[in-house]
């Protein structure tokens, strides 16, 4: 248990905190909260043992192992899986003292330091690393690259792949989801809902912290602020808080008013099944981000454009792609306002490329696309970022795309996005990411644009601007596309879902959900392919065996016999357990688990689910151990019979 008792911490002249205390219980997972600045990152230092408070006491049992995101990758030599085992610091000792016993020939020292190598799970180091690594979203071939291969991205999923490799009893996760597109979030988000030690973690994904958190610790007032539950759950004990004082009641029934039209609009629209019931549950959830939003920095809303024709962009048997690689092939597709579209694929499908074909950036490589002559795109992607002026400011960027209006209608405007006061006249250079993406939307707001072109608009920002974003998109008349790894975004601006995967754009039909198993059988397709291809490859190289051979390949089957029966049993233990975890996933879901007098099933629900997801974790893991050794017995057993 940690103990936090009257803190006091400064950062320079600023304090960030004071005379605070709180309690994080074993085993819980805990979402750290606040808005930019009030000291989040400062607390995990605090907590590493980086900085020292002014007063009080932070108290951490002195046998737990932290682990911990760098945030750095030093380009090396060293193989991307090195790198990652390396993270496990107990195991790189034990592995340094037994090629100094073997050094020595010191048997019992050898077999002592192999009995402490089994406690510690080093014999399955091996294949939770590659489980790691596949499932961040690296290929086999990624796995002997060296570090200074990667880009910058790719290097911090190594260094996250690093920290949870680690045995530890705490873990900090700073932003873990920032260079993550929406597959591996997923993936991520399974597999931290099976960790056994105490979680803590910063992010700005509100879907991400519904799914994995038990507890919130809000920093507001230089204070903690401890809620049970997850993010969902403490916007609305927070609201309840926040309507007790009068001053901000009627805002919050203004907005809310705002909302309910939107929500009535939106309600007809979704035709498809699954996903109306998709919308309609994130459409009750919008109530509650209302109230929490009451005393957001951030209030602005998307102008009426002044024209809005129809339809905006068709496009007849379209090929997309860059004048050496064609990426998307025979897309037919109609952009009409009223359109809300979120774009689904794995990373490098063609997403982006496809965003780009819209805005005009890239110019199709064949086929035909008619765009109306009065389209006004508002196109937002990393790049915008890249594509302010440094050297300028807030109000000098405004003034720039509107030299004929007011000075203070152009500072009012800015104060919705963050820049109030002194902050529209500060230097660009100066700026956070989230400071830059804010003013890049800024400028695409103040256009009037028809259509939205949003490519991950939500990295940097903080979970209060991305929920203004949701507010001031209910009221956007024009056309939507977005690509995001932000599910919350998603579920609550779009009304259908395009999938990008295989060179095709093609309509999705189902909710996120069905996205996320699709995922799931897309990877066990492939698996059984590549096993079926080495199948194939051993069969093409067999030739006329003689009594010999064949008398080695069966003796050589019968050795397989009991690795295969344990790979069956597991198989059928894991469709058992993910029918568990399905069962009680649907539980979990539903509005009257979370009322009070459903609090004991709440707990007991929540402790099976965790107990299940452990076990998942744990067969998984030794299932793709025992294939790994499968696939390499029989390469192994080919290669004899081809020498």
């Amino acid at each position: 248990m940690i103990y936090i008792n009257n803190l006091e911490l400064m950062r320079g002249n600023n304090s960030l905190l004071e005379d605070t205390s709180a309690t994080i219980f074993p085993n819980t997972k805990v979402g750290l909260i606040g808005r930019n600045g009030c000291g989040k990152s400062s607390f995990f230092a605090l907590l590493k043992g980086e900085l020292q408070p002014e007063k009080g006491e932070i108290i951490i049992p002195k046998n737990w192992v932290i682990s911990s995101v760098a945030q750095e990758t030093v380009g090396l030599e060293k193989s991307a899986f090195d790198y990652i085992v390396d993270g496990d610091k107990h195991y790189r000792e034990l592995e340094y003292k037994l090629n100094e016993a073997v050094l020595a020939n010191d048997g019992i020292a050898q077999a002592k330091i192999h009995e402490e190598m089994e406690l510690a799970g080093a014999y399955t180091i091996k294949s939770r690393a590659q489980s790691l690594l596949l499932g961040l979203g690296f290929s086999q071939e990624d796995f002997t690259k060296p570090t200074k291969a990667f880009s910058g991205g790719w290097r911090m999923r190594l260094n996250l792949a690093q920290a949870l490799l680690c045995p530890s009893d705490l873990l900090l996760l700073d932003e873990p989801t920032n260079h993550l597109d929406l597959d591996t979030v997923m993936w991520l988000e399974d597999y931290l809902k099976g960790y056994q030690g105490t979680l803590i973690i910063i992010s700005h994904d509100r879907d991400f912290l519904d799914n994995i958190t038990t507890h919130i610790l809000h920093i507001e007032g230089k204070k903690f602020h401890s809620y049970t539950g997850n993010y969902s759950q403490f916007e609305v004990e927070r609201a309840r808080r926040l309507e007790l004082e009068k001053s901000l009641y009627d805002k919050q029934q203004k907005q809310l008013a705002h909302m309910q039209s939107f929500v009535d609009r939106f309600r007809y629209k979704a035709t498809k099944a699954k996903q109306a019931q998709s919308r309609l549950k994130a459409m009750e959830k919008m109530e509650k981000i209302v109230l929490a939003q009451v005393d957001s920095p951030f209030n602005f809303k998307f102008y009426e454009a002044d024209d809005l024709p129809t339809p905006l962009i068709t496009m007849e048997n379209l090929a997309a792609g860059y004048p050496d690689k064609t990426v998307l092939n025979d897309i037919k597709f109609n952009l009409v306002p009223g359109s809300r579209i979120g774009l689904l694929g794995r990373n490098g499908a063609g997403k982006s490329t496809f965003i780009k074909t819209l805005a005009g950036s890239i110019a199709p490589i064949s086929g035909t696309i008619n765009i109306s002559k009065n389209i006004k795109v508002g196109y937002f992607a990393q790049h915008q970022l890249e594509a302010l002026d440094v050297t300028s400011t807030p109000l000098a960027h405004m003034q720039h795309i509107a030299p004929t209006e007011k000075e203070l209608t152009l500072r009012s405007f800015l104060g919705g996005f963050g820049f109030s006061g002194d902050k529209a006249l500060s230097s660009v250079k100066t700026f956070s990411g989230g400071e830059k993406a804010r003013l890049s939307l800024a400028l695409i707001v103040w256009q009037k644009p028809n259509l939205l072109l949003l490519d991950e608009p939500t990295n940097h920002l903080d979970l209060m601007m991305r929920e203004a974003i949701v507010i001031a998109l209910a009221d956007f008349k024009g056309a939507l596309v977005v690509v995001s790894h932000d599910r919350h975004l998603l579920t609550t601006s779009t009304n259908e879902f395009y999938l990008v995967s295989e060179g095709k754009v093609t309509p999705f039909e189902g909710d996120l959900d069905d996205y996320h198993n699709y995922l799931i059988e897309l990877d066990k397709a492939k698996n059984q392919a590549k096993m079926q291809a080495h199948k194939e490859e051993i069969a093409q190289k067999a030739t006329i065996k003689t009594k010999e051979q064949k008398r080695l390949e069966a003796s050589f089957r019968d050795s397989l016999r009991p690795l295969k029966k344990k790979i069956d049993q597991l198989e059928q233990r894991l469709k058992k357990l993910n029918a568990q975890k399905d069962e009680l996933d649907n539980i979990l879901a539903s509005n009257e688990i979370y009322e009070a007098q459903n609090k004991d099933k709440l707990k007991e629900h929540l402790a099976k689910q965790s107990l299940v997801t452990q076990e998942l974790e744990e067969i998984e893991l030794e299932w793709l151990g025992l294939n790994e050794e499968l696939e390499q017995k029989n390469q192994e057993f080919l290669k004899t019979q081809t020498l």
